[in-house]
């Protein structure tokens, strides 16, 4: 069985193959791929800069939330996961995720005004209740990993 310790690596390297990915996508893919729909659709070329925009920032939030996963297993490679420092690369992580949010919440509401299908607007509801769910999961792992810091800390100061 896999120990924290031995998956840290295996973690690590596909870390760095997501984030290469991202990059890509984030300076090649979705800016060619905007100005693409644009040509294609004039009537909606309006949408090529802000669309362009949002999905950067959204990857922009995937990679902070990489780097900062990166940090924390830094952290548990060194066995200090349960101190401080560990909390602001979580800490990282929640912003992100609602950062993200916040922008995929606008995104929802202006596609559900402008929407004459209610596919789209029903997939991005679907996204946004599970990006909610994922920023409630982090905040109640935050409050365990504050616990477990200060009980370590409590126990370092009784030994």
């Amino acid at each position: 069985m896999f120990t924290a310790q031995r998956a840290v690596t295996p973690l690590r390297m596909f870390l760095v193959v997501l984030f290469g990915i991202l990059v890509l996508f984030q300076t090649m893919s979705l800016p060619g791929q905007f100005a693409h729909l644009a040509r294609q659709d004039p009537e909606m070329a309006y949408l090529r800069w802000p669309a362009t925009a949002v999905s950067v920032f959204w990857v922009l939030c995937v990679q902070v939330v990489i780097v900062a996963t990166w940090q924390l297993l830094t952290l548990v490679k060194r066995d200090r996961i349960f101190t401080e420092a560990s909390l602001k690369w979580v800490d990282a992580i929640v912003w992100a995720i609602l950062a993200g949010w916040l922008v995929l919440a606008g995104v929802f509401l202006y596609v559900g005004f402008n929407a004459d299908d209610p596919g789209l607007p029903l997939l991005l509801f679907l996204v946004l209740i599970g990006v909610a769910v994922l920023f409630f999961l982090m905040i109640v792992m935050r409050t365990l990993l504050r616990q477990a810091t200060s009980l370590r800390s409590d126990l370092e100061q009784v030994i």
